[in-house]
């Protein structure tokens, strides 16, 4: 792919971070923009970072314009779903208002490709598995709502400005960056595999949301994806865009799915150490299984996991796990 001019809103955040750092090493000219209301300065390399809200859509089309920017990777969402539900207002306004804003200056300032970060919540609670892109969209909460009502501003905004777009529907992002240096810091954290590596650092239980589902061994069942596949996987997208392709939704995952009590053991295989849980009531809304087709991913973008291993995952994020707590132990 030749160098390509490239603005990337949630820069700062766990996945755009990566997807930055993989771009930059790709030979890519690469602006981030970022509120820092989620993502951490430290996360974005030197002379980067602009710090601006979405919102402001005439500092977005100005940057835009200055840069000579030829596609935009748009990170930048709140993502918590439990949060979502208690606060569908700040959800809708950020994540749909904001993508608004940005579509707009994207129009004026003619750039017409966008890679978005949208999620397998779309599909809610799917009859079957594996995922299909062809299932129903019904999101039940209002984050995927939100995702889905940016995807449907990506149709229109194609059909009248000709902005074409890929949508990638995420499944677990997981794992660090292989060296260390960037990984999950989310505030507070939601995602399993920080949080188990956290019960083994401190010895307070994690908290398992239920053993009674129809799974192997009772316990949910999800796609966990490296952060680093994750990130190939936008920059294959913005690829298929400049190079004339039509937009396009695709599922971003392995197509392997994982039991939590199979995420505990490979956790207690790469740490040595016991990891201490209890069994709580399921979550409501948790579905038993959610594992993507990646089929379409792999076929039409040319796409392939480089750590699909689990034990790979996680090694990864244990590895930033000690570098982080190693750098906050003053000398």
């Amino acid at each position: 792919m030749n160098p390509r001019r490239i603005l990337v809103t949630g820069g700062a955040g766990y996945i755009g971070s990566h997807t930055v750092r993989l771009l930059l090493r790709q030979g890519h000219d690469v602006v981030v923009v970022d509120n820092l209301s989620k993502g951490y300065r430290h996360n974005v390399p030197e002379g980067r970072l602009r710090e601006l809200s979405l919102a402001d859509t005439p500092a977005l089309t100005a940057l835009m314009r200055q840069h000579g920017t030829e596609a935009v990777i748009h990170f930048a969402a709140f993502i918590a779903v439990g949060e979502s539900m208690r606060e569908p207002a700040r959800y809708f306004a950020n994540n749909v208002s904001g993508s608004l804003s940005l579509l707009t200056a994207m129009v004026e300032a003619g750039v017409h490709h966008i890679v978005f970060s949208s999620t397998a919540a779309v599909y809610g609670n799917p009859q079957g598995s594996p995922i299909l892109e062809t299932f129903p969209i019904q999101a039940v909460n209002p984050y995927g709502e939100s995702k889905v009502m940016v995807e449907t501003l990506l149709r229109w905004f194609d059909e009248i400005h000709h902005v074409t777009s890929v949508c990638l529907r995420y499944f677990n992002a997981s794992g660090a960056d292989p060296e260390g240096q960037l990984g999950e810091e989310h505030e507070p954290e939601t995602h399993l595999i920080p949080l188990l590596l956290r019960a083994v650092e401190t010895g307070k239980p994690v908290t398992v949301f239920g053993d009674d589902y129809d799974t192997p061994d009772g316990t949910c069942i999800r796609d966990y994806i490296h952060v680093n596949d994750l990130a190939q996987a936008h920059i294959l997208a913005v690829e298929h865009l400049v190079g004339g392709g039509a937009s396009d939704k695709f599922n971003v995952g392995t197509g392997t799915g994982h039991t939590v009590l199979e995420m505990i053991g490979a956790v207690e295989a790469v740490t040595g150490k016991k990891v201490p849980y209890v069994i709580g009531p399921r979550r409501e809304g948790d579905p038993p299984s959610l594992v993507a087709a990646s089929h379409k991913l792999r076929t039409k973008l040319g796409w392939a996991p480089q750590y699909a291993d689990l034990r790979t995952i996680v090694e990864h994020a244990w590895n930033f796990a000690v570098s982080r707590r190693a750098a906050s132990i003053p000398e």
